[in-house]
């Protein structure tokens, strides 16, 4: 069986990395690869608070494209890590612009998945002149009725994994998990919020693959990673991503004219396809891929190889421009 490492491009170093004051408060940790002088792209790591990793870089040809990869606030290197202190979508987006700024960049082709997806959405909706093209995998536009699914109906497919993540609470706290949750994650004792994390990032991990991926499983259970996915996403969930309902479908139009490819596993339980759909219905010029045999992992062989195909019909098509 083929695996993601054979649609990657070879793993690479950064070729500079810095951090970056956003407030009093928090700082962003980015980087640098590929060529200097190419064309930018950024990557938007899912959660929010899941972290970039070295693998990110990969899903660009080093050769053209100028790799810019950073941790949103509270997450990976970023610090403070799982800080909730202002950290809100408007935050993040702004926390973008400024990166672009700094790194002196006009335009850049901007990636993310799952919760990626999300923010490099409403970031073009903000900011849609910064904008060369958009990629975009497995549709997440957090809206109500895809947080009560995570919360709730993943267990018609994942019952053991869903059990788990129930019956991690006292029988009384399980009418409202989601505030059971945050209330223990947002606790000050990391006797009390550290197992709630490890409890929903497993969760959320092992839903994650179509097939197991006991790797992925246990990445997602290192204390930092569960601490700052845990506690960032249960905070923006509580707040509905401190975005108006159906704020990113209904700004389509300013964002209509930009290249798109939105890559969907088919199988994808952490961001049903049902979210690709109506995003492809209300912005059909943007092309749209469906991977028959995967589920929501970028790890998994079928999405690593659209994501590529993707940046190389960019390379080719912002090549000329």
């Amino acid at each position: 069986m083929l695996s993601r490492d054979d649609f990657l491009y070879p793993a690479l170093g950064p070729n500079r990395s810095g951090r970056l004051a956003l407030d009093a408060l928090h700082t962003m940790y980015w980087e640098e690869s590929g060529n200097r002088r190419g064309v930018p792209a950024v990557f938007l790591h899912g959660g929010p608070g899941g972290g970039s990793s070295p693998d990110h870089r990969r899903f660009f040809d080093p050769a053209f494209y100028r790799i810019v990869v950073y941790d949103q606030r509270g997450a990976g290197q970023s610090i403070p890590l799982g800080e909730l202190t202002d950290n809100t979508t408007g935050h993040l987006v702004a926390d973008l612009e400024r990166l672009r700024g700094h790194l002196r960049i006009e335009r850049w082709l901007v990636f993310g998945g799952s919760w990626g997806s999300t923010l490099a959405l409403a970031y073009a909706e903000a900011h849609p002149t910064r904008v060369l093209a958009l990629v975009l995998r497995g549709i997440f536009l957090c809206r109500p009725l895809e947080i009560h699914w995570f919360l709730y109906q993943m267990r018609y497919l994942f019952p053991e994994a869903w059990r788990s993540f129930e019956e991690f609470l006292p029988k009384v706290d399980r009418g409202d998990l989601l505030a059971a949750y945050y209330r223990r994650l947002t606790s000050p004792d990391p006797k009390i919020h550290m197992p709630a994390a490890h409890a929903w990032s497993r969760y959320e991990g092992s839903c994650s693959t179509l097939l197991p991926d006991p790797d992925l499983v246990a990445h997602f259970d290192e204390d930092a990673v569960a601490l700052a996915i845990a506690r960032i996403e249960a905070h923006y969930f509580v707040h509905n991503i401190f975005l108006p309902d159906n704020e990113l479908l209904d700004n389509i139009d300013r964002i209509r004219h930009l290249p798109c490819t939105m890559v969907q596993g088919r199988y994808d339980v952490v961001c049903p396809i049902l979210s690709a759909d109506e995003l492809h219905r209300a912005w059909p010029q943007a092309e749209y891929v469906i991977v028959a045999d995967a589920g929501h992992s970028a790890r998994e062989p079928g999405i690593a190889r659209e994501l590529v195909a993707a940046t190389n019909r960019f390379r080719a098509r912002l090549d000329k421009s």
